[in-house]
């Protein structure tokens, strides 16, 4: 679906500091869900959608 320039979304950025050695990076998840609490991953070409449900769950879908 396209949408008209006036109405697509910009991206934000999320600017990380690198992990320890030997650690994984850590993102809080109320860094990533300010917004709202629905956001969009783009992998491979291919739009995910990832919610925060009512139950405070976290759901990914195509």
């Amino acid at each position: 679906m396209k949408l008209p320039a006036e109405t697509k979304p910009t991206l934000a950025t999320l600017v990380l500091e690198p992990p320890a050695s030997g650690q994984l990076p850590l993102i809080a998840a109320d860094q990533l869900f300010r917004q709202g609490n629905t956001l969009r991953i783009e992998h491979a070409g291919q739009i995910y959608q990832l919610r925060v449900t009512r139950e405070n769950k976290l759901i990914l879908t195509k």
